[in-house]
């Protein structure tokens, strides 16, 4: 029996040829599969297959063909378990999806929000129509037609609104040792947030009740359960992460302390200056120095 497990980190824009989006096609050679950050790009998936997927702190099985809806928010991994898969899938920026005469954002979508309900059951008839949709998507994407931009976002459009007319799919289960699995979610989701790579992009996940949000639970569930499994709680984990993070910053790259600040997340130099001190005993620019 073949096991796929989705991987999580790789170059996807050395191939593409419109900026932030990319098709293709799943056929059950994993090589074959681009591979994305998930940190940057929003995914829409069909797939026939017999799968586990985990979703935040829920578990779903799959037998057949389901469209899945993946956000780069939330973490989550793919386990195929049936010999054979197939089918196709798209992923984008959300700058890539927003014409400019919308205000709204994914985050609002049914389909991404947080919280949400992710996969879809199809039948034949439904499946057939999205795989049609996902087809002429890989044939326009290698065409050289000048308005093929606004091309896939109609066909990609299109699938999010045929899809918000469909039920989501409620066969989930609980994971067995749920304290386990929300504090694995949590550490996982704490590191995709680092390395930082850009000074103009603060920290979005900063406090435990960011994370809880992020990962559709209660605050207060998210502290005991990585309190119980890891004996420090959530905000230790987060605060670590932090100052490991700005002492690389401070030592390996050229930025100006404030440009730091800001990166993870501080508004004022002021206030990345005295949370420094007050974990480390020092000030950033001592550190440097």
């Amino acid at each position: 029996m073949n096991n796929q497990t989705e991987t999580q980190s790789c170059d996807f824009t050395s191939d593409l040829k419109l900026k932030g989006f990319k098709v293709y096609q799943i056929n059950g050679d994993q090589s074959k599969i681009p591979v994305y950050s998930r940190r940057d790009f929003y995914k829409i998936c069909i797939n026939t297959s017999k799968s586990i997927i985990q979703y935040a702190d829920r578990g779903i099985e799959t037998d057949g063909t389901i469209l899945f809806f993946g956000n780069p928010i939330i973490p989550y991994s793919w386990e195929t378990i049936s010999e054979g898969y197939e089918g196709y899938a798209c992923v984008f920026t959300e700058e890539f999806l927003k014409s400019k005469d919308r205000s709204e954002t994914l985050h609002e979508s049914p389909l991404f929000k947080i919280g949400g309900t992710p996969i879809f059951s199809l039948n034949t008839e439904q499946k057939m129509f999205i795989d049609s949709l996902f087809q002429k998507m890989i044939k326009e994407y290698e065409t050289d037609y000048v308005f093929k931009d606004d091309l896939m976002r109609s066909y990609v459009n299109l699938i999010i609104h045929e899809s918000m007319k469909m039920q989501p799919s409620e066969n989930f289960f609980k994971h067995k040792n749920a304290s386990s699995r929300i504090t694995s979610l949590f550490l996982e989701l704490l590191e995709r947030q680092f390395p930082i790579e850009t000074k103009n992009e603060p920290l979005i996940l900063k406090t435990p009740q960011d994370y809880a949000q992020s990962l559709a639970v209660h605050v207060n569930h998210l502290n005991r359960s990585v309190k119980e499994v890891t004996g420090k709680p959530t905000t230790a984990h987060i605060t670590e992460r932090i100052i490991g993070e700005a002492k690389a910053l401070l030592q390996h790259t050229d930025w100006s302390i404030s440009d730091i600040g800001y990166s993870l997340g501080f508004e004022y130099p002021s206030y990345f200056n005295n949370y420094f001190k007050r974990l480390t005993g020092t000030v950033p620019k001592s550190l440097r120095a």
